[in-house]
């Protein structure tokens, strides 16, 4: 089969996918509801198909995807199975091809070339240099474009980076799906990681508060030695509480890790532990957590507590079987406070099934293996450039005494 009559084979495919979801009553009522949703009720034919494919890759009925559903009804085809695998992602653009483009994926750190599925005149004002959030997938060894959702300049290097990290934080497997090499890399940085930890602390799990959790990390990673004693956790009453600032998002998700725990107006416990298999977790109120398994009379807010450590992504399932291992009681406390009946296999499966169903590195060991973290906080780290002290009377039109060629009114005389 040719490039062209494959192009022409998924674009048929793409065709018979709208045409379904058109056609079937559940999902054209919610398809409805979602261009109301975004205040897209009233638009051409044209601007549907341009929303609908981020409708079907990112829509879940049910619990289904859209692409399940179709498969459901209208039978699996290579097509289909590799439309269900694309990457959506961040690229730079290094290369314009005769049909396609050369881009490097700034997620997970590889460079693909990827075959248009529309004419490349239709990207005219794309040039090489600038970022492009869009979606690929392979299918037979090649890779193809599917859809550019967004498009940034060279000069919008840092907001591209940003973009990138805040993907890796929002999931941490992007940082090696797809890429085999990086996974290999990951295993191996934990593999010595781990090593370190237990030589550094004879221990994998230090309970800790976050004033000091800070300070055992930054010196656990710059290889220094660090006295543990003045650092435990000296909290006397267990309470949980919703800590603003660890949620995280686009705005200030590196201004927060920058930060750290020791910035935050509350104290609470902390525990550093090193998995093994997965890397390095700081996980908060670990052992407030615990204290319901002793006690959870003890505890205040107990059941909002549980429900943070079964909901919250970021606590992964090891957690969980490292406490109901120290704590027999724990399936039948959890059941008690939540109102279920779940065997502890069956809770995992219904609160950390993104754990079971795929190896997941812990966001702090992953970031700690990206360039595209490293770039960006390198340069959110580094010191920005004062204006100048100016010394005598400047002229608003004679040029900047900074040097940057500009007027001193649009430049350090600015307000």
């Amino acid at each position: 089969m040719t490039v062209i009559e494959k192009i022409n084979e998924i674009n048929d495919a793409v065709k018979n996918i709208f045409d379904y979801t058109q056609k079937n009553e559940i999902i054209k009522a919610d398809f409805d509801e979602y261009l109301a949703t975004i205040g897209a009720r009233n638009i051409s034919l044209n601007q549907i198909e341009k929303i609908f494919l981020p409708y079907i890759f990112e829509r879940i009925i049910n619990n289904k995807s859209i692409l399940d559903m179709y498969e459901e009804e209208q039978g699996s085809t290579e097509i289909i199975e590799s439309l269900k695998k694309t990457i959506a992602s961040i690229f730079e653009i290094k290369k314009i091809l005769k049909n396609g483009f050369e881009l490097y994926n700034l997620v997970n750190e590889k460079t693909y070339k990827v075959l248009s599925l529309t004419k490349m005149t239709n990207f005219r004002g794309i040039y090489s240099g600038q970022y492009i959030v869009a979606r690929i997938f392979e299918l037979g060894g090649e890779y193809y474009i599917i859809e550019i959702t967004n498009v940034l300049s060279h000069s919008q290097k840092t907001e591209a980076y940003r973009y990138a990290v805040m993907k890796l934080v929002n999931t941490p497997r992007m940082l090696y799906f797809d890429n085999p090499e990086k996974e290999e890399e990951i295993k191996s940085t934990i593999a010595d990681m781990y090593q370190k930890f237990i030589k550094t602390f004879n221990t994998d799990i230090i309970l800790t508060t976050n004033k000091h959790a800070d300070d055992i990390i930054g010196a656990f990673n710059e290889g220094e030695e660090v006295d543990l004693s003045d650092k435990g956790c000296d909290i006397k009453e267990f309470k949980f509480f919703h800590v603003k600032e660890l949620d995280n998002n686009y705005s200030n998700f590196l201004e927060n890790s920058m930060g750290g725990f020791s910035s935050h107006s509350e104290i609470y416990d902390v525990a550093v532990i090193f998995d093994e298999k997965n890397g390095l977790y700081a996980i908060p109120f670990y052992q407030t957590f615990s204290k319901i398994f002793e006690d959870k009379n003890l505890v205040e807010n107990a059941k909002s507590c549980v429900e943070y450590f079964l909901t919250n992504d970021s606590v992964p399932n090891t957690v969980l079987e490292r406490i109901s291992t120290q704590y027999p009681n724990f399936i039948d406390v959890i059941n008690e406070i939540m109102g279920t009946d779940y065997t502890f296999e069956e809770l995992m499966k219904n609160y950390k099934s993104e754990y079971l169903n795929n190896r997941i590195y812990s966001s702090a060991t992953v970031l700690f293996c990206s360039k595209a973290f490293s770039e960006i906080f390198d340069y959110i780290s580094e010191p920005k450039p004062q204006p100048p002290v100016i010394t005598e009377k400047v002229g608003r039109n004679d040029p900047c005494p900074c040097g940057s060629g500009k007027k001193f009114k649009n430049c350090c005389g600015r307000g």
